[in-house]
């Protein structure tokens, strides 16, 4: 399995907790927002230094063939960092180039990606890229589909702070899907953000790594997030909302017990 989806997938269960006498010794630390960094795939060697502090890194992929090389070479020369593409659509062929060269996980949108694409691949994660602007009930349908987790994006954009309004369509994704949850984020983003992030049900954020950057940026934020308490997530209650078939609204129940 793919150690990203891995990881997320414990994320979504939370703490781990010890049993017996010896829980307090032994518990596990709480789990945390995690760091994506995305590079471009012409000045990706250029930017190893940016990386630190990174839990993952994402190339983004326009040719298989040019991307199998270099995550080879970015595989020898930070071996520490696990790799995943983001790529616009591909063939069999080219997924397949990519994943046996090393990449971990996929991310791909929606609309453009063969459905078969990827069918029979157990080990690569799959992860589908949806506009934050679908429709309910096309969003419902994510958790029936053949991928490992969703990327929500068209919101968050370059040095833009989080809103309310932001929050909103976070928590409105994270209310309705099953399925662990990313957001790409502002290279300015806070630690206070994240643990808004982290309480509406995000697990992993993506932050774009440019060269006019502190190469210091993601390893300064890495430092902020071991230094604070995450809080707990809150529980999902989108079902609650949801009239069940045959039974009358409050009401009209009301009216009928008079």
């Amino acid at each position: 399995m793919s150690k990203f989806i891995d990881k997320l997938n414990k994320l979504a269960k939370g703490e781990a907790q010890a049993i017996g006498f010896t829980a307090r010794q032994s518990a596990a630390p709480k789990p945390k927002m995690q760091l994506v960094a995305r590079i471009g795939a012409e000045n990706a060697e250029g930017q190893a230094g940016h990386l630190s502090g990174a839990d993952f890194g994402l190339i983004e992929i326009s040719k298989a063939a040019g991307g199998a090389a270099l995550i080879e070479k970015l595989s020898k020369s930070m071996p520490d960092i696990i790799w995943g593409g983001w790529m616009e659509s591909g063939t069999q062929a080219e997924v397949k180039q990519l994943t046996k060269a090393g990449f971990d996980f996929i991310i791909f949108p929606a609309n453009t990606m063969s459905v078969t694409v990827m069918k029979d691949d157990k080990e690569t994660g799959k992860i589908l890229e949806l506009e934050s602007t679908l429709a309910e009930g096309m969003l419902r349908t994510a958790n029936e589909l053949p991928v490992d987790a969703v990327l929500v994006d068209g919101e968050l954009k370059k040095n833009q702070i989080l809103t309310f309004g932001q929050m909103m369509i976070f928590t409105r994704f994270s209310g309705m899907l099953t399925k662990p949850l990313i957001v790409p984020v502002s290279p300015q983003v806070n630690v206070g953000e994240l643990e808004a992030l982290w309480e509406a049900g995000i697990s992993a954020v993506v932050i774009e790594i440019e060269a006019k950057q502190p190469q210091d940026l993601l390893a300064k934020l890495k430092q902020e997030i071991n230094k604070t308490e995450f809080p707990s997530r809150r529980s999902k209650r989108a079902d609650a909302l949801v009239p069940r078939a045959g039974q009358p609204s409050g009401r009209k129940a009301a009216e009928e017990d008079e």
